[in-house]
């Protein structure tokens, strides 16, 4: 089974709270993140979302196809995206880090963002990490590596913003704060789940090592409103 149109019931369920709404079309908050969602991709959910947008405004959607050329609107990014689930409860921790984990929160928030430009794990904004339950490791004293939530479904969280500076790829950083959020996750009954470029073959190795199979296969596209 997959999560079928996951932003869309994160933000109709679990986080409504961070939703912003026009019709048939919401999006997180904006200092949240920039991911947007319809009922349906088709003329309403455009229509809708082109509201929420505002001219020349930006809006981040899964969708199952590739983005099409559409009036009104620029594409510029995407990819093609997989979601990925760890439905066995497997998350022994990794032996290969002994650095030690932190709980990340609001005054973290401007060296979150400063990692994750960097290193572009997807849309992260300055009140991502209220989504939920976020980690990391330092050395010396600065954020080197994280991880966290983000989409919440019933029944489900999304692993999200992993991601270790380039002067520290290979300590197993990535393993061990991914290990300790599914630790949480699982503590509460619900099912880890996550998305993935499709052509990140280093993350897709590490996640697979972790227990997680991919569930579905679809796209990501940012998209921009011209008109």
């Amino acid at each position: 089974m997959h999560l079928e149109n996951v932003i869309w019931r994160a933000l109709t369920t679990r986080q409504s709270h961070f939703a912003e709404s026009c019709d048939s079309a919401r999006r997180f908050v904006r200092e949240v993140t920039s991911l947007c969602a319809f009922a349906e991709a088709n003329n309403d959910g455009y229509t809708s979302l082109a509201q929420l947008a505002g001219l020349g405004g930006t809006a981040a959607v899964f969708l199952n196809e590739p983005y099409e050329s559409r009036a009104g609107w620029d594409c510029i990014a995407g990819a093609g995206l997989l979601q990925m689930i760890c439905e066995n409860g497997k998350h022994a921790a990794p032996l290969e880090s002994t650095a030690p984990i932190i709980e990340l929160g609001d005054e973290d928030s401007p060296e979150m963002l400063e990692l994750t430009a960097l290193t572009k794990p997807g849309p992260f904004g300055p009140r991502t990490h209220e989504l939920g339950y976020y980690v990391g490791i330092r050395d010396g004293g600065k954020l080197v590596a994280m991880a966290g939530e983000r989409l919440k479904v019933p029944g489900y969280t999304e692993v999200s913003a992993v991601c270790t500076h380039p002067d520290h790829l290979g300590k197993g950083y990535a393993a061990k704060l991914m290990t300790e959020v599914m630790r949480g996750i699982h503590a509460r009954g619900e099912t880890p789940f996550l998305h993935v470029r499709a052509d990140n073959s280093r993350a897709i190795a590490i996640y697979e090592r972790l227990g997680f199979h991919t569930a579905w296969a679809g796209h990501y596209a940012v998209l921009r409103r011209t008109a």
